[in-house]
C-alpha cells in the first residue's frame, strides 16, 4: 500500500472560500449548502485522478495550509474557519473513506493561549475520526512573534496529541512579510526554523512519545546535516540521532531527483514518509524530465531501495507515525 503523508485540499468548492472572506468581512451568513456533487467534482478530477495515475492508494488530507490565516480576524474567526473547513475535510473522508484520512487545521491567533485551541483537536479526533493535526508555529503570518515550539505555552498541544496518540505536521500558512514567497521561502524557512527549535531544546524528554511531522523534506536540514550536528555539538546538545530523530519525521515533497538521492542518503529510512503535497505548490510539468515536479512517486522510485525499505517509506512509517490510521481503516 502506497500512503501520501501530505494532502490538502486545493481545490475546495468556491463556495466554502468565499464564505471565509465574507466572514473576513464581517458579513457572513450561515456556511453555504455544499452537495456532494461538488466534493465529488472537486475531488474526482484533481486528487484521486492523480492519485490513480500515480498507484496512490491514500492520503493524509488537511485543509489547504496557505489559507489557514491564523494571521487575520481574531480568535472567533480562526475557530469559525477551522470548523468549516475540518467539516469539509470530513466529509471528503466518508465519502471516499478507502483513500482520503483527515487531519485537523487548529484555531491558532497570536497571543491567544494555545489551551483554547485544544478542544479543536479533540474535536477533529474524538469526533470527526482524524489521524493528526497540522500545527502552525507562525501564527503572526512571516513575523515570528510568537514563542518557539518548545516553550511551555504550546504544552496543552502537545498534552492532547499524547493523550489522544497523534503527530503534528509542522506547517505554517500564508505570509505577510514581503521579504519571503509563501512557498519558496516562508514555508522552508519554518520546517529549518522548527527543526533548530527541537535541537536547542529538551521537549521529547518531557513529552517522549510526541511526534512532529516536519514537511517539504525537512526544509534545509537534511541538505545541510553537518551543520546541524556540528551546532548540535558547540551548543552541548546530544547527537541529534539520540535526542531529535526519534520523535521527527520528513516527507518527501522534495521536486528534483538530487534532492531525493540526498535526502535518503542522509537521513534514516525509518524518519522519511513518503509525501506528494499533491495537489499543491508546484503543479507544473518539469521541462527537464516530462514529468510533473511534484510526482514524488516517480523519484522515490528510482532510489530501488531495498523492499523493506520501501514497504516503510510507503506504508509502515506512516502507521507508525499516525498510529489512528488503523482505527480509521
Amino acid at each position: 500500500m502506497i500512503i501520501d503523508c501530505h494532502g490538502h485540499y486545493t481545490t475546495a468548492p468556491a463556495a466554502h472560500t468565499a464564505w471565509w472572506a465574507a466572514l473576513l468581512a464581517g458579513d457572513a451568513g450561515s456556511y453555504p449548502v455544499i452537495g456532494d456533487d461538488e466534493i465529488r467534482e472537486s475531488i474526482e478530477d484533481n486528487q484521486l485522478r492523480l492519485m490513480d495515475q500515480r498507484g496512490i492508494d491514500l492520503t493524509i488530507f488537511s485543509p489547504r495550509a496557505s489559507a489557514m490565516g491564523h494571521h487575520v480576524g481574531d480568535f472567533g474567526i480562526s475557530t469559525a474557519w477551522s470548523r468549516a473547513c475540518n467539516d469539509l475535510i470530513a466529509r471528503v473522508s466518508e465519502l471516499y473513506p478507502a483513500r482520503f484520512a483527515g487531519v485537523g487545521q487548529l484555531p491558532q491567533a497570536v497571543d491567544v493561549p494555545l489551551q483554547r485551541s485544544v478542544p479543536e483537536l479533540r474535536r477533529c479526533v474524538e469526533e470527526l475520526g482524524f489521524v493528526g493535526i497540522n500545527l502552525n508555529p507562525d501564527p503572526s503570518g512571516g513575523n515570528w512573534t510568537s514563542a518557539p515550539l518548545t516553550d511551555p505555552g504550546w504544552y496543552p498541544i502537545y498534552e492532547a496529541m499524547v493523550e489522544l496518540d497523534v503527530p503534528a505536521m509542522v506547517h505554517v500558512s500564508a505570509v505577510t512579510n514581503k521579504n519571503f514567497h509563501a512557498t519558496g521561502s516562508h514555508y522552508l524557512n519554518a520546517d529549518t526554523t522548527a527543526f533548530m527549535q527541537l535541537l536547542q531544546a529538551d521537549l521529547f524528554k518531557e513529552f517522549p512519545t510526541l511526534r512532529f511531522v516536519i514537511p517539504h523534506g525537512g526544509g534545509a536540514v537534511p541538505y545541510h546535516w553537518g551543520r546541524f550536528r556540528g551546532l548540535a555539538d558547540m551548543l552541548a546538545r546530544p547527537p541529534l540521532d539520540d535526542a531529535v530523530m526519534g520523535n521527527v519525521f520528513f516527507d518527501t515533497c522534495v521536486y528534483h531527483q538530487p534532492g531525493i538521492n540526498l535526502l535518503f542518503d542522509v537521513i534514516d529510512h525509518a524518519c522519511i514518509l513518503f509525501g506528494s503535497e499533491m495537489v499543491g505548490a508546484v503543479r507544473g510539468i518539469d521541462p527537464q524530465t516530462g514529468h510533473y515536479f511534484d510526482d514524488t512517486r516517480r523519484k522515490k522510485d528510482a532510489l530501488e531501495l531495498s523492499p523493506e525499505d520501501a514497504a516503510a517509506v510507503y506504508e509502515g512509517n506512516a502507521r507508525r507515525v499516525y498510529p489512528r490510521l488503523r482505527l480509521a481503516a
